[in-house]
């Protein structure tokens, strides 16, 4: 154990993280409480800062479905292994609590699909989406702490990444784009919970 002193890592601060979207996950915080906590971690300077943000809050690590609250253990259990979405010449879009499922199947032609993982569940701890963007956008929000890992490759297009850079946690919860986007664009943005 360090001394209350030293220098918090960027490690130090990503595993406070995780416990913080668990304690969310389960139903210990509400989305106010965990930002409110989020913006004092990334405040935090030493060690001593980050043990009174999660002083409360359990110190085991369960498996992640143990981690989950009825409802999204609920969601969990219903996987069916893959979902499509698609949107032709118009837009669709995934907000709210809702099932990622292993594999996301995402193909926008003339159009636009928006995804908001900030309440989502995760059905394992790496989840694929496979997009197919022709002349169209994809735009992802992924909460603080998720590993993006952009597999993409782009044929007069492109992806940016926003804050997705910053997670270093081994066991983060991660989401790997792979596919191809031809005349288009996906945007990956890191943000906060909702309020």
């Amino acid at each position: 154990m360090q001394p209350d002193h030293i220098r918090a890592s960027d490690s130090d601060r990503d595993k406070v993280a995780e416990r913080l979207r668990d304690a969310l996950a389960e139903g210990r915080l509400s989305p106010t409480e965990l930002d409110e906590r989020l913006d004092d971690l990334y405040r935090a300077k030493t060690v001593g800062e980050l043990a009174p943000i999660v002083a409360d809050l359990p110190t085991s690590t369960p498996d992640q479905r143990t981690l989950l609250g009825p409802e999204a253990r609920d969601l969990a259990e219903r996987s069916k292994g893959s979902e499509n979405i698609v949107a032709v010449f118009g837009g669709c879009e995934r907000r709210g609590r809702w099932l990622v499922e292993p594999r996301t199947n995402v193909s926008v032609l003339c159009g636009g699909a928006e995804l908001d993982l900030r309440e989502a569940v995760l059905s394992r701890n790496e989840v694929t989406i496979q997009l197919a963007v022709i002349l169209g956008g994809v735009d992802i929000v992924v909460p603080h702490g998720v590993r993006v890992i952009n597999d993409t490759s782009a044929i007069l297009g492109g992806a940016d990444m926003h804050g997705t850079d910053q997670v270093t946690e081994p066991n983060a919860p991660v989401v790997r784009l792979t596919g191809t986007c031809m005349l288009g664009g996906i945007t990956v943005k890191a943000k906060k919970a909702h309020r």
